[in-house]
Formats: structure tokens, sequence, C-alpha cells
């Protein structure tokens, strides 16, 4: 268990008023689209700390929806960026050139798996990479098919939302989205879609990709690319048995099909590497990333073996991508990677952070399933764990209370707990938010008997 910490600090039961009346503000202002997880309403942020406008200080375990893997407003991330402002703001890297962007993609193209020659497309989010991914691939294969998985979050974008089948809200009344492409399941082992059991199933999920898809209704030869996620994010935090993509990787070998890794929520340093599918010893041949790239300014990326980017001038780009301050907050972030050994720190308070969730699953059974490597793990909640079936209203309610009692935390999937604060994170601030989160745990179990 752990020591004392003086955080979380909860001085007025949030929503405090201003909060609540910045709620009904956003509210009559901004897109019924949107939708909130909670009346979190913050004003700052220091490391592993949010500070809402009421005083509250709440330990995030949401680094900003994995965004800010260094932390909120690690020092040499804002003195990146301001001294970047005072040079340059922008100057369109669609028409002219600047140093940032070179010096970025060349720290992306040694950090991404391979070691290859590559290049790097710049844009301004994770479903603007995946929209680039998408299109390089067409391109280069001159072929217009495409594959993902159920349960996929790639975006929202027309193109991105097409790859996605995670919510149907994210799609319904959007038809007709891109054509052509076709959804497999993913390996959700906990969740067998077969209902099979690993190792004994030999990974037919990756089998019935040639059985029952490509050798009877999608041709293989028409098929660009398979769009992956090496941990599944928006599906429920989802990790495949550590064989599953090398199997997958022979499979799309075989047909010529590209393996595009989606690495936008996993990547850059979340899971102890640099990028997930470093895991599964397999090497994709190109890679999104966003969220963590630009510590919560606006910057994507596309890196593909350079071959593939054969794509000729004016077919792709964009005004705004590969911004210079976002670039320079890239580098940075990269930096403080290496400088501060966070990749380590991942790991190390990873494995922490999952054996102290396992010792819940054996003391409350609604977790049932814990799962994750470094500092993006999951527990799921179930409402028995012999028939696993979901526990929404009880993931809803323990995420509730843990934000009225100071722990920034959310959910993924159906009912499972995403746990993802900044890598920067000590075990003594860890072990804090646990003991909220497990606090909550208890007495919500205690309920549902």
């Amino acid at each position: 268990m752990s020591g004392k910490a003086s955080y979380p600090k909860i001085v007025v039961t949030p929503p405090g008023p201003k909060a609540r009346e910045l709620v009904r503000g956003d509210e009559s202002l901004i897109s019924r689209s949107m939708v909130r997880w909670y009346p979190l309403v913050a004003e700052s942020g220091s490391g592993c700390i949010v500070k809402d406008v009421d005083g509250n200080e709440f330990i995030d375990f949401n680094s900003g929806l994995a965004v800010l893997n260094v932390g909120h407003c690690h020092p040499k991330v804002v003195s990146a960026i301001t001294e970047q402002t005072k040079k340059l703001i922008h100057y369109s890297y669609t028409d002219f050139y600047y140093k940032p962007i070179i010096d970025l993609g060349n720290e992306l193209t040694k950090i991404t798996p391979g070691t290859f020659a590559k290049k790097v497309f710049f844009c301004n989010s994770g479903a603007e990479a995946v929209e680039a991914a998408m299109k390089m691939a067409k391109w280069h294969t001159r072929n217009s098919l495409f594959l993902a998985y159920t349960g996929a979050f790639h975006g929202r974008t027309l193109g991105s939302v097409s790859l996605t089948a995670s919510k149907p809200v994210q799609r319904r009344h959007f038809f007709p989205l891109v054509p052509g492409v076709t959804h497999v399941p993913y390996p959700y082992c906990y969740r067998c879609p077969f209902h099979l059991s690993y190792p004994e199933c030999h990974l037919w999920c990756v089998d019935f990709i040639e059985e029952e898809v490509l050798s009877k209704y999608i041709p293989a030869e028409n098929v660009a690319a398979m769009f992956v996620e090496s941990i599944q994010g928006e599906g429920g935090y989802v990790v495949p048995p550590d064989e599953y993509f090398m199997k997958l990787r022979k499979l799309l070998d075989k047909h010529n099909i590209l393996m595009i890794d989606d690495e936008i929520q996993s990547g850059i340093g979340r899971t102890g590497k640099w990028f997930a599918m470093e895991h599964f010893n397999v090497i994709p041949n190109a890679v999104c990333v966003a969220k963590a790239i630009g510590s919560g300014l606006p910057i994507g990326a596309l890196i593909s073996k350079d071959e593939f980017m054969d794509w000729e001038g004016g077919s792709h780009a964009t005004t705004f991508g590969g911004n210079p301050v976002a670039c320079a907050a890239g580098l940075a972030v990269i930096d403080v990677i290496r400088q501060e050994r966070l990749l380590e720190n991942a790991t190390k308070l990873g494995a922490h952070l999952s054996t102290r969730l396992k010792e819940m699953q054996k003391k409350y059974p609604i977790i049932g399933d814990v799962r994750g490597k470094g500092l993006m793990m999951a527990a799921e909640i179930v409402k028995d764990p012999d028939t696993k079936e979901f526990g929404s209203e009880l993931s809803q309610e323990i995420m509730m209370k843990c934000f009225k009692r100071g722990l920034a935390i959310i959910t993924s999937g159906k009912s499972t707990m995403r746990f993802v604060p900044p890598l920067v994170i000590t075990r003594e601030l860890l072990d804090a938010g646990l003991d909220v989160f497990e606090g909550v745990v208890k007495e919500v179990s205690s309920s549902a008997k």
C-alpha cells in the first residue's frame, strides 16, 4: 500500500460554483456533439496535478486523454514553446521551409520502428494522420480497399470514421462513409468474439481474415492496407497475445497489404517503449502519431518507409501541419523522455500499477480483467466475473465517485477503467490515486452485491 501524499485536495465538492457557472456557459455556446465525461473545469496544471476553477486539485490519471505524457506544463516544453514563439509562429510548411520540421522529422524517424529510410508527413491531429495514411496507401498501391478492426477508433473525420468501429453514435447519420472498408474482430481474448480460448485457439482470429474474408469476398489483391492499433484504445485498452501481430504481419506480407500502425494513443513512451508495437517485435510499414508528441499543442504525423511516400507534389498537403511552435514542443517532449528516463519509469511504475490492480481484482469481484503495458493499463468492470456481463453502470459510478474525491479518471470501451497518468508520475502519487480508486471500488462493489 501507499505512503501519505499531499494530493488530491478537494476544497469544495466538485463541481463547485465557478465550475457550474462555466458549464452553463459552455452548454449555451458549444456544439451539442461535444460530450464531456464529468464537469471538471480545468484552470491550470502542473506535473500530474490538474486544478479546477474552484481550487480543487486532482490527481490526473487521464493525461488530457493520453496527451500529456511529460506532464502538465513541463518547464522544458514551456521554454521551447516560448522561445519558438519569439522567432517564428507560422510560415506554412506546405509552401516553404523551416528548421523545426526537419529537426522533429529526424527524431521521429529515429524512434519509430525500423532502421530503413523513412519520410514524414506532418499534420494537425491523429485523425489527419490517419487520413494521410489512407491516401498514401491508395496512391502507392493503386488499390482501394482497407481492413480495420471492430472496436477500432481512428478518428471522426469522414475518412477516419470509416475505419472507426467503436460506437454507433460516431457513425450514425453520416453514411455513406468512405467505401471499401471491411472490419474484422480484434484479438480481445477476455471476450473472444469466436468464443474460443487462447492459446488453444491457435490465433484463429488471424486465420479468419485469410479463410473467411480474403478467400471469400474481399480480393486480397485490391486491399491497400490494414489499419491496426497495437493496443486497442477506445475499444477497451485491449492487449493482443504476444505473437498475434507476428502472425498477422506474415499474412499481410503474403498479400502485399501494408500494415499501418495507429500509435496515436499508445505511442511516445506510453507503454514503456517509444511505440507499443515494439512489445510485439513487429515493424509496421507506417506509423501514425499525434496526442503526446505535442504535449497539448495540435500536431500529428505519418511516418512511413521512404518508398511508400511516392505520391506526387500537391497530391496531399496542409497549411498548418508541422507548425514550428508545435514542432518545438515535440522536440522538447522527446528530449524530456530521454533525459528523465521516462520509458524506464513507465515500465517500472506500470508493473506496480498492474500489481495493485490485480490485488484489487482478487478482493473485488466487479474487476473482471486487468490488462495493459507500461502506464497504459485497464481494469474491466463487470457485474459478474463468471458471466462477464458488462458493468457499464458500475464503471460510470466508479468514475463519478473518483471525480468527486479528486481522482481524474475515465472509462474506455463499454465498462473499462483506463489508467493513463503522465509518465513523470511518482510511485507515491500513483499510489495516492490508486488508494482513491480502491476506496471507491470497495464501496461500489459492496453496494452491487
